[in-house]
């Protein structure tokens, strides 16, 4: 059950890219990336920290972080950027919803699915961490723009 969530997580989210524009995705793939990096790091210093636990060791661990960051939170990056980008109250309040929903009430039943387990992380620590990673992409998109008016006007 725990793995048939896993791929659906990678899966499905996936589907939703055949809708989004090409030049926004080419616009904003690197800020998808970069939020990826930072899940990435995080889910690297959980097992030496003992965060949170994913029964069936450490390739089952890898699968587990592979398809949440891969899936939904990566497609979610570029669908959020596509509609909040350069409206930072949208983008902020849309992140306070998102990043609250993963938080509190998808870890739980993330937990209930025993896809993974908290052990000495908390959910506003996942809140925080989610939401300091929204502001330092933001203002990476924002440095990305700024070049790209900078480099367009030496045309």
């Amino acid at each position: 059950m725990a793995n048939l969530f896993r791929i659906t997580q990678l899966i499905l989210p996936w589907i939703s890219i055949v809708f989004y524009p090409r030049r926004s995705l080419i616009r904003y793939m690197p800020v998808a990336i970069l939020a990826a990096m930072l899940v990435g790091g995080m889910c690297t210093l959980a097992a030496p920290y003992k965060w949170w636990r994913v029964e069936g060791g450490l390739r089952t661990k890898i699968f587990n972080d592979f398809s949440f960051i891969m899936g939904p939170f990566f497609i979610g990056t570029l669908w959020i950027f596509y509609f909040t980008f350069a409206q930072f109250k949208r983008y902020f309040i849309t992140n306070l919803i998102f990043d609250g929903f993963f938080a509190f009430i998808f870890s739980a039943v993330l937990e209930k699915l025993n896809i993974f387990r908290l052990v000495t992380f908390k959910r506003t620590y996942i809140f925080f961490s989610f939401l300091s990673f929204s502001f330092i992409i933001y203002g990476f998109e924002l440095l990305l723009n700024k070049r790209g008016q900078i480099l367009s006007l030496k045309k």
